[in-house]
């Protein structure tokens, strides 16, 4: 151990000699606290950002897609099995694409009835956030009786109708493009499953299920509302959206995920750019605080620092003693900071102590994602702001003139 660490360290100790080191102990503290709850902070806060964006984008594919195909005038698509294949074929970055109808209609139960969208959707794979986020029942749309078809439906829409699993609906569906008559199609669907994803935007409003049933139900006959494509990686959907548009030409109109719920990411974006500046001025009050913290030290120790310089300390191990103080703070405060934002983000994961209301946050709790890169970025700035707050009360260290500093004590 050199000597320069071995002073430094011992000036960090906590000894309990006199009522002014007893102070400068107790501001020493101080300061390793602002550090330790400013990175603990700043690391919780881009922690919650990031769950709310990786929460959100997983639910928003989760229920639509990376990128939904429809036309401009949202007219029916005949023939979609060969647009289907089309797109398969012909654009590689498409992992899966599968054709969807969307009408609005009403739903009945005893004396409740409600708005609701009608979706009939050819598949459902385990990325759906239909299958993630299902809580009762199963999946199934088989056909049960003429006219009359199994569902999935979110649990808030369940819970306003006073329904329960099994239960028959009733569904209005507005006609199509074929017009038979003025009045709605109606068709009794059984409850086969119930989803809660805790957005209340899915929850309450989609009604699923199979392509048949939609048929039927709005009249569409042997075509569909459009297509929902997934992606090998959604990065790539802006950029895809361009080719599929420029590919399939007239009427097609693409669509990406980011352009459909363009609000949620703009939100999201917000939130980020003033969160880090806001809080990495608790870091920088933090970091000041060793300012003073070390100019008190430089004064309680200067009949030491004389005695160094005395037996031949130069002013460069002077400076050194009291810049390794400052980041031996700083390596103190962070450390526990970190402690600190990981047990708090733990905790919150497991424990959801933290609720929010659905309808507005688009989740239940508070959401947590772990990003090692976040913990260790704020450290990084957190040590480095503090080796430059301890500059200054190190030079002024290193300049005491030796036989005044002794005579003066």
């Amino acid at each position: 151990m050199s000597s320069t660490f071995f002073i430094a360290r011992r000036f960090l100790q906590f000894q309990k000699t006199s009522r002014s080191q007893n102070f400068i102990s107790f501001i020493t503290l101080i300061a390793i606290i602002g550090i330790m709850l400013g990175v603990g902070a700043l690391i919780i806060a881009l922690t919650i950002l990031g769950g709310f964006e990786k929460d959100l984008k997983e639910k928003v594919i989760g229920f639509t897609t990376h990128i939904q195909i429809t036309t401009f005038s949202n007219q029916p698509i005949r023939y979609y099995e060969n647009v289907e294949t089309k797109l398969l074929r012909d654009f590689p970055k498409i992992k899966t694409v599968s054709a969807f109808i969307s009408k609005e209609g009403m739903v009945n139960f005893g004396e409740q009835t409600e708005g609701i969208i009608v979706k009939g959707i050819e598949s459902v794979s385990a990325e759906s956030g239909v299958r993630q986020y299902l809580v009762l029942g199963n999946i199934d749309f088989a056909k049960i009786d003429e006219g009359m078809y199994g569902c999935v439906i979110g649990k808030k829409l369940l819970n306003t109708l006073g329904a329960h699993i099994n239960d028959t609906l009733l569904v209005f569906g507005l006609q199509g493009h074929i017009q038979t008559s003025l009045a709605p199609n109606v068709m009794a669907f059984v409850v086969r499953g119930v989803y809660e994803s805790g957005m209340s935007e899915y929850d309450d409003v989609f009604f699923y299920t199979g392509i048949p049933a939609a048929q039927e139900l709005i009249n569409f006959e042997d075509a569909v509302s459009g297509f929902e494509v997934v992606l090998h990686d959604v990065n790539d959907a802006p950029e895809t959206a361009k080719e599929i548009m420029d590919g399939l030409g007239y009427p097609f109109y693409a669509r990406t995920l980011f352009q459909l719920y363009r609000n949620l990411f703009t939100w999201i974006e917000l939130q980020k750019e003033p969160i880090p500046l806001i809080l990495g001025l608790i870091i920088t009050v933090a970091a000041v605080n060793i300012i003073g913290t070390l100019l008190m030290l430089v004064l309680e120790k200067r009949k030491q620092i004389g005695i160094l310089k005395s037996l031949g300390a130069s002013s460069k191990q002077i400076r050194n003693i009291f810049l390794l103080k400052g980041v031996l703070i700083a390596f103190v405060g962070t450390i526990l900071g970190n402690i600190f934002a990981y047990l708090v983000c733990w905790t919150q994961l497991h424990f959801q102590f933290f609720t929010l209301p659905s309808t507005i946050y688009f989740m239940k709790s508070v959401p947590i994602y772990f990003q090692w890169e976040n913990f260790a970025i704020v450290s990084g700035i957190g040590i480095i702001l503090c080796l430059f707050a301890s500059i200054v009360p190190a030079r002024l260290a290193a300049k005491l003139d030796p036989i005044k500093a002794i005579r003066l004590s």
